[in-house]
């Protein structure tokens, strides 16, 4: 089983978007019994919180299920627990390392690093433009799964 964790600062936005998009893509391809797929926070701010009204919007209006989240912060045993550790921005990438120590199995990514426009994925909490964080995520799930595929992780 190939375990996937994204994460955020907050767990209500951009993870929690990327969890349910991925979980999405990998259905439709009949992949579901191959993944464990979950979201996390750096931080303790939204800890126990639901997904953001804005990334739930987004996820009806794209016709992508969901299903009830709280938003928990990961923790330093989630780095053996997981395969893929996939931040959304770089400062995610620092403060997951913070938690977990080092990436002696080289297990953390950036999302937007698996596209061909590696980038940081902006924090719709603050721009408010769910719409270009979904295009964001959409992009980098599609060149994660692509990168599974050619590495022959997935059959």
């Amino acid at each position: 089983m190939i375990k996937v964790l994204f994460v955020c600062l907050g767990n209500i936005c951009r993870s929690p978007m990327a969890e349910y998009v991925f979980k999405d893509m990998i259905k439709k391809k009949g992949l579901e019994k191959q993944f464990y797929i979950a979201s996390a926070a750096t931080s303790y701010e939204e800890i126990g919180n639901d997904m953001h009204y804005g990334t739930k919007d987004k996820l009806d209006e794209v016709g992508i299920p969901y299903t009830d989240h709280k938003a928990r912060r990961i923790e330093k045993q989630d780095y053996e627990k997981y395969d893929y550790i996939i931040g959304m921005e770089e400062s995610n990438l620092r403060n997951i390392l913070r938690i977990v120590g080092k990436d002696k199995d080289k297990k953390l990514y950036k999302l937007l690093d698996f596209s061909k426009n590696p980038r940081d994925i902006a924090d719709p909490w603050y721009t408010g433009n769910f719409t270009v964080t979904y295009q964001d995520i959409v992009e980098g799930c599609t060149g994660f799964l692509d990168y599974l595929e050619k590495e022959n992780i997935i059959k």
